[in-house]
């Protein structure tokens, strides 16, 4: 096993050396310094000590992000009580579910959050806390209540000299304990919840501060009970001595010009959907103007255009990005061309729950486009597959931020890995001779063409995207036929002022064009427009099995 440090001593060096920085903020509200965070983590800890809470106890979070996330999450993880974060976007009768099928015996929640819910359904939970308040919404534990009435008191008598720096000591001796149980989907059914390990985290955070750029503030967009938000845009920055600012409201293009412009963060961690937005509404216009599509083919004078369109983009975002990081799915590859024309700094990982959630990467200087990177070094991964480079199969992976398998979940657990123990991603690929992994879909998309041909909808729908108007896309196969749903760009149709033929006629043009450059046996048969945009999963993927 590789020697690395263990997260909680780089974020215990953090909060000493940075004790009187911002560290949890949330714009325009709250601010916590690294002192308060950590005096905030430590009254947690005198609550729990008195209450009787043991390592290995289970606590559940379900709260909207924010600041008071931030220190209720670290309160748990740093105790060593086993964290259970719930997506806020969840179900009442989904949270509940997934509350005691972790055990889970405390619940730290909103007030909101908790006026749809009935503890009834909870019988394992001793206490409720709201997160924002820190007041209890609910308590059947005599020992938690009394510990909670006298907080402060416990709270001087273990501090008499009051507290400080030295006085932040986190645990560091449990390496292969379990740090968070976290559920990649609220179905009730057959809840998956990821066990990880304080190793995991490790490995990734360990990863990240090597080979990521560090800075000193970054704005945090993506749910925080998801791994790609979690660990990427708030442990692995927090133990660099990074500010991390939440939005707290609908990230709209209004709100986040403004957050981008008054943070300036350092790194954008975001899905390739939002970067393909920013093309078509702020490139694509600019570069198919027909001045401009003369002046690209001089030599010269097309750099300049090129490094003028790149200055603009980088300064929307507050001019200090040192690079844009994606992940969720592939970029669009018309996209990642001009992308690369312009030196745009940026690059696109590959991850899941499982991994913690990192599995490959590369610096943006370095970076293949149509690559998802290359294995990071606490990872092997290999494609199960007699020819790699050219034949497509599973990508599968084993390494220290490998998760140990499902919570109460057996044959699950069985199921995701191999005899020889590698992690099944379910996710199809190849990988180049330098190691590039280039990933074509998952094996639970692909379809069987009428002459054994193996189709990846999602290379269909990366043409169909490139097409006038397409928003995004999905492309499914009904009773044998290829069939494109497609969403459309309303506004942009609307100010194109087109006729009612011309507007009728969009998705056979979709169709029509999008079937020139597709292969025979990937034709699409035809083009239905949806009315109201893809449900998407917290990472941005669009939930593709309700469109089967």
């Amino acid at each position: 096993m590789k020697k690395y440090p263990h997260y909680l001593e780089r974020l215990q060096a953090a909060t000493r050396k940075f004790w009187e920085k911002p560290a949890l903020n949330n714009i325009g509200g709250e601010t916590f310094t690294y002192e308060q965070m950590a005096r905030t983590i430590a009254h947690f800890h005198v609550l729990f000590e008195n209450s009787g809470i043991k390592k290995g106890d289970k606590i559940a979070l379900c709260a909207q992000n924010g600041a008071r996330w931030g220190f209720a999450y670290l309160a748990v993880n740093t105790y060593e009580t086993i964290i259970v974060p719930i997506l806020a976007d969840f179900k009442p009768d989904s949270v509940m579910g997934l509350v005691n099928h972790s055990d889970s015996i405390a619940l730290f929640t909103d007030s909101d959050k908790w006026s749809k819910m009935d503890i009834a359904k909870m019988p394992k939970v001793r206490f409720v806390l709201d997160i924002n308040t820190l007041q209890l919404l609910f308590c059947n534990d005599k020992k938690v209540s009394k510990a909670f009435e006298n907080l402060d008191k416990l709270f001087d008598k273990k501090y008499p000299d009051g507290f400080g720096p030295d006085d932040v000591v986190y645990p560091t001796d449990n390496w292969d304990d379990l740090s968070t149980i976290n559920y990649t989907s609220g179905s009730t059914g057959d809840p998956k919840g990821v066990m990880l390990t304080y190793r995991n985290f490790s490995a990734t955070v360990d990863y990240s501060q090597r080979f990521m750029p560090a800075g000193d503030k970054i704005i945090s967009m993506l749910p925080m009970a998801h791994m790609y938000g979690l660990v990427i845009e708030y442990l692995y920055p927090i133990c660099n001595g990074t500010s991390i600012y939440w939005l707290g409201k609908a990230p709209t293009p209004t709100i986040l010009l403004k957050a981008f412009a008054d943070i300036r963060p350092y790194l954008l961690i975001t899905v390739p959907l939002v970067i393909e937005k920013i093309y078509k509404a702020k490139i694509k216009p600019i570069i198919e103007k027909p001045a401009v599509k003369a002046a690209l083919k001089v030599p010269g004078l097309n750099n300049i255009i090129y490094s003028k369109i790149r200055k603009g983009l980088l300064e929307a975002f507050g001019g200090k990005v040192q690079e844009f990081v994606m992940g969720g799915a592939p970029l669009n590859p018309e996209v990642e061309k001009i992308l690369k024309k312009i030196k745009f700094p940026y690059v696109v990982g590959y991850g899941m729950t499982e991994a913690c959630p990192l599995m490959s990467y590369e610096a943006w200087t370095k970076y293949v486009p149509g690559s998802c990177g290359k294995a990071i070094d606490m990872c092997e991964i290999r494609i199960d597959s007699d020819d790699p480079q050219n034949v497509v199969g599973e990508i599968q992976a084993r390494g220290e931020n490998i998760t140990i398998g499902y919570y109460n979940n057996p044959e699950a657990t069985a199921n995701a890995f191999t005899e020889d123990g590698w992690l099944k991603t379910g996710d199809l690929g190849i990988m180049d001779a330098e190691g590039n992994i280039f990933i074509r879909g998952r094996s639970k998309n692909m379809i069987l063409g009428p002459s054994g041909q193996n189709i990846y909808p999602e290379e269909i729908e990366a043409v169909v995207n490139n097409q006038d108007y397409v928003v995004e896309s999905v492309v499914v196969d009904r009773g044998g036929k290829l069939v494109a749903l497609v969403f459309l760009d309303e506004q942009a149709i609307a100010t194109a002022l087109l006729d009612a033929e011309t507007k009728h006629s969009i998705p056979e043009k979709i169709r029509l064009s999008s079937n020139r450059q597709l292969p025979s046996f990937s034709q699409i048969h035809k083009v239905i427009v949806q009315d109201v945009p893809f449900e998407k999963t917290p990472k941005m993927s669009i939930r593709r099995f309700l469109y089967t």
